[in-house]
């Protein structure tokens, strides 16, 4: 994004600075590129890109998941701006776990991504409550403990929290009854969280992607031939003509997630090629 000069809007003999003039590099401050972040769901699909964006803006990555081979290999390509923390998000428990490990180690953090996350197909009509638990406590308990816990050191540098949600917050779909609900949940709690933390200096915003090719359908249990139909399909459903890439969400996330975005809270941020605006086709 450009800078934009406001200068006409007020002349040199009110005294007043204008913002670039208040800001600093200090830790925390608008103007600072470098800092720290934690991705959850580090491993795959759209957290291993946001990893890579981060990586690739000089910054230090805290990465989390389950999968202990891929965290050696996200550690092993850059052990110097790496550190890796194995934890099940699913559980109040597991998250407990890892802010007893991360809190103690850092001073501060500068952005939290709440990229871990986990969809399946059920109805209202079908859904179980086992399986409805299992959606909210990773889609949205998780991060909203996340956030709790972390606020010391969020508040310490000024810092962000980014949240991966989807178009199925915003817009309704069948045969996800628990995701919609889980993603709209996280929305709100985006927003909620962004009214109550701003007089601490902590934006909080959300990304909402629609359908991306990464493996989280084929985890929810979507067959190789089902996701290449599904993919096929999305050249319709999306107006841009096609699914996105991790990469492009991660782009969304770099910028809500860094100084550049220093005036933006409580935003939920379509990256979606447009698919908000067409349900149901």
């Amino acid at each position: 994004m450009s800078n934009v000069d406001n200068s006409g809007n007020s002349s040199a003999a009110d005294g007043a600075a204008r913002p670039s003039e208040t800001r600093d590099t200090t830790v925390g401050s608008p103007s600072r590129r470098t800092g720290r972040v934690l991705v959850t769901g580090a491993t795959s699909g759209i957290g291993k890109a946001v990893v890579g964006r981060f990586l690739a803006g000089g910054w230090r990555v805290l990465a989390t998941g389950r999968n202990a081979t891929a965290l050696d290999a996200l550690r092993s390509a850059c052990p110097d701006r790496v550190d890796t923390y194995e934890a099940d998000l699913s559980t109040t428990e597991g998250v407990g776990a890892l802010l007893r490990r991360v809190v103690p180690a850092h001073d501060r953090l500068d952005t939290l991504v709440n990229a871990a996350g986990v969809i399946a197909n059920d109805t209202v009509a079908g859904f179980t409550p086992e399986a409805f638990h299992r959606m909210i406590a990773l889609n949205v308990t998780a991060p909203a403990l996340l956030t709790q816990g972390l606020l010391p050191l969020l508040e310490a540098a000024t810092g962000c929290v980014v949240n991966v949600s989807s178009v199925t917050g915003t817009r309704a779909f069948p045969g996800l009854f628990s995701y919609c609900v889980s993603k709209a949940a996280l929305d709100q709690a985006t927003r909620c969280a962004a009214l109550e933390l701003a007089p601490r200096k902590i934006r909080v915003n959300a990304v909402n992607p629609g359908v991306v090719v990464t493996e989280l359908h084929r985890r929810g249990g979507m067959s190789d031939d089902a996701y290449a139909a599904f993919l096929e399909k999305a050249k319709t459903t999306h107006p841009l003509g096609r699914p996105g890439d991790a990469d492009e969400v991660a782009e969304a996330v770099w910028f809500l997630g860094t100084p550049a975005a220093s005036w933006i809270t409580g935003v939920t941020l379509a990256v979606d090629g447009g698919r908000a605006e067409t349900c149901l086709r």
